[in-house]
């Protein structure tokens, strides 16, 4: 079950040549891939990639039309190497990823195929997560394409120049022998636009022609004395080839303008904020004419020497726009020119940040300064119209228009409030329950894992010292296992996902466990899915696929690398029986690797089935029964332990409506799903009794409707006999003095 359906979109990929396709740009990568006649496509969910790996599942059908073989892998890893089918057949292939965590997983198999090589097209499509709406470590795809020297394309952020970039690719590929990455950014994944298509294309060799009629070629194998040579037919065929097919297919692009002492130097994916920003500095237009020459590298790894050469001869000052560190072009353009003894001035990061999002207003920025040292008259100041203005009743001729300004916002009045997790996540109670043993036992060192689980790195919680890697958290705490040499008093604990579990955890971290008889704890957080990438099937998810094996339970697999201490917790919400199997965990005599399963389905997941589901039977007439859970303001005693314990975003603060309590008390806002955590948690740590659940029934029987009407005639007539009585105290107070008092 992925985070959204793309059954309907797909169909669009069956439209013939010379239509015009409207969609997202993920739908637009699948097209093109089907229009360059791929043999077979893989790869591993992640943002801002996840669509792809979805929209290829929902298309299964067509592909299998096609001939095109999909499938998804257990890991980056598992998908780089499934390229190698390129290597010795003339069969196009395409991987998927998020960069660059996906990038430095796969980079075994990756640095091995660029080694050798290959004959058909290798397209690496990778989904570029730089920036300040990332969720990993700031490093980009350019230092690993250098590296092992594979081609990088950067296209711009428009469906007609990404469908180009993926037939290129393949072409480029080809031409040179060498697998091509083809980078997408953020904006470039979910932008929406149009382009014309071509024809679908069946693969022009099969994977079946591969199998009936095999072949290798020694010279492809990584194997001295051929892996020596690699390296020189990578800079003496490869590269050359590579140049060749850039310059003579012209896929970088040059943009004239007026100004012709000045130029501007940007990678294809920051070509929209750039002609952005030179609009807002009234040096372009609308229909993206710029008075400053541009050239676009929709190849940006290599670099051609001749057309940079030819860009920059004759000009004053040439700026370049590279997002992020280190300054691999300005490094590359300041060889070229300098090489040459081209004597033009060239500005990038001496004007430009060294690291973080390249934004609209950022590029400004650094474009003003380059603007105003090379060409000040652009901020010359206009000349007055003069015109008049009228000042009581007489007319000033000479009198200057009142200054404008903008509204600031003033952000320090929003409350901060840190990322964390969804409303009844079934993670939520595993960490309350950790907290809790640790207030019995103390703090312990906690190796955290990449996920949703991550989250409890964050307050309330404040769990977690580390995380290294999907599916690395056990292994993050293998050099505590020392502890248990030198006598330490406490256990390390690390947690994993499912997802991650399945994607490295299983080897790296359990059976290392075993293999060195760690003494370690590691619970393993399983919702169903690999909730974090989008909510895709993986082998332990307990539902149907029908392309897919699922149902492979955890806890068989830890057991089939030697755990013998397994402790599975079938419902996560039940914090008391948590917090029991993590305390026997810290504290049993047991020696060895322990193993928590706690079991609950992704809430988001869930109600992405359930809610449509219950919608439905509500119009159709049908009994449907809701939970929620609130507090009774009368009982809560405002100490608001219960969000310090839970979480949940569905716990806020109201007034109590009381004048003797004037601090707020907790409130269950509308997004409660009725999970039970935080009722469970204020039990488990003994907070107070103010929880209550209350069920509300949707189209009820005769018998519920006509209990409701009598129970809603009690206590309407229970209502006014108190307020009576209280009249009766207000009008005679002396008669009652007991009664006032209390």
């Amino acid at each position: 079950m992925a985070e959204r359906s793309f059954a309907r979109e797909v169909e669009q990929l069956r439209v013939p040549a010379g239509t015009t396709f409207r969609g997202e740009g993920i739908l637009a990568v699948t097209k093109a891939l089907l229009e360059a006649g791929v043999g077979y496509v893989t790869g591993y969910q992640g943002s801002p990639i996840s669509h792809l790996m979805d929209v290829l599942s929902d298309a299964q059908p067509l592909l299998e039309e096609m001939g095109v073989y999909f499938e998804p892998a257990a890991s980056e890893a598992g998908a780089a190497a499934a390229l190698s089918a390129s290597v010795h057949y003339p069969v196009r292939g395409a991987v998927t990823w998020k960069s660059t965590v996906g990038t430095n997983v796969a980079s075994d198999a990756l640095a091995n195929l660029a080694s050798g090589g290959v004959t058909g097209g290798a397209l690496v499509i990778v989904g570029e997560d730089y920036g300040e709406g990332s969720s990993i470590m700031q490093e980009r795809t350019h230092g690993f394409a250098m590296k092992s020297q594979m081609w990088l394309l950067d296209p711009r952020p428009n469906l007609p120049s990404i469908v180009k970039a993926v037939h290129d690719g393949f072409e480029l590929s080809e031409a040179s022998n060498t697998p091509v990455f083809l980078q997408l950014r953020i904006r470039s994944c979910h932008l929406h636009g149009s382009f014309v298509t071509a024809e679908n294309r069946r693969p022009a060799y099969s994977l079946k022609e591969a199998l009936e009629h095999p072949r290798r070629d020694l010279e492809r194998i990584v194997l001295p004395p051929a892996s020596f040579l690699h390296e020189q037919e990578k800079v003496r065929r490869r590269w050359p080839a590579a140049v060749r097919f850039i310059q003579e297919r012209g896929l970088n692009e040059v943009f004239d303008g007026d100004l012709e002492h000045l130029g501007v130097i940007v990678p294809g994916g920051l070509y929209n904020n750039t002609l952005r920003a030179l609009r807002r500095l009234g040096l372009a237009d609308l229909w993206g004419n710029s008075r400053v020459p541009l050239y676009v590298l929709n190849a940006v790894y290599p670099l051609v020497d001749d057309e940079v050469l030819r860009f920059c001869r004759g000009k004053r000052a040439v700026c370049l726009v590279e997002e992020g560190q280190p300054d691999y072009l300005e490094q590359n353009l300041n060889t070229i020119l300098r090489r040459n003894e081209v004597q033009v001035a060239l500005h990038g990061k001496d004007l430009l940040p060294l690291g973080g999002d390249y934004t609209v207003a950022v590029v400004e920025q650094g474009l003003r300064g380059f603007l105003e040292r090379h060409h000040p008259a652009a901020f010359a100041a206009e000349v007055p119209l003069g015109l008049p203005r009228r000042m009581n009743g007489a007319v000033a001729a000479n009198s200057e228009p009142a200054p404008v300004t903008a509204p600031v916002a003033d952000w320090s009045l929003l409350p901060q409030r840190p990322p964390g997790l969804c409303v009844g996540c079934p993670e939520r109670p595993i960490f309350s329950s950790f907290k809790l043993v640790e207030g019995e036992l103390g703090e312990h060192h906690v190796s955290a894992d990449i996920g949703c689980h991550l989250f409890s790195i964050m307050p309330p919680f404040s769990i977690g010292a580390t995380t290294m890697g999907y599916g690395l958290g056990a292994s993050s705490a293998s050099a505590f296992n020392a502890g248990k040499l030198l006598g330490a008093g406490k256990r390390a604990v690390a947690f994993m996902g499912d997802g991650g579990f399945w994607h490295n955890g299983l080897a790296s971290g359990i059976g290392n466990a075993v293999f060195n008889q760690h003494d370690n704890v590691f619970v393993i957080v399983d919702n169903n899915y690999s909730a974090a990438t989008g909510g895709q099937d993986i082998p332990s998810s307990r539902v149907e696929n029908p392309h897919r094996s699922t149902m492979h339970a955890i806890e068989q697999a830890v057991r089939g690398v030697g755990v013998t201490w397994v402790r599975t917790v079938d419902r996560t919400y039940d914090v008391a029986r948590m917090r029991e199997v993590l305390r026997e965990a810290l504290r049993t005599d047991y020696a060895g690797p322990k193993v928590i399963i706690a079991q609950s389905e992704c809430m988001l997941n869930r109600q992405r089935r359930e809610r449509p589901r219950k919608a439905a039977a509500i119009r159709e007439g049908r009994r449907e029964l809701r939970e929620r859970f609130g507090v009774d303001a009368a009982v809560c005693s405002g100490d608001h332990a219960c969000m310090r314990v839970s979480g949940c975003p569905s716990l806020t603060l109201a007034p109590s409506g009381d004048a003797l309590k004037p601090d707020p008390v907790a409130r269950v806002d509308e997004q409660c799903v009725a999970c039970g955590h935080c009722g469970e948690a204020a039990d488990a740590a003994v907070l107070c009794p103010s929880f209550y659940k209350a069920h509300k029934v949707h189209n009820p029987g005769a018998w519920e409707a006509a209990w409701r009407r009598a129970q809603t005639a009690l206590i309407g007539w229970l209502q006014r006999r108190a307020r009576a009585r209280r009249s009766r105290l207000a009008v005679y107070p002396s008669t009652f003095p007991s009664q006032v008092a209390r």
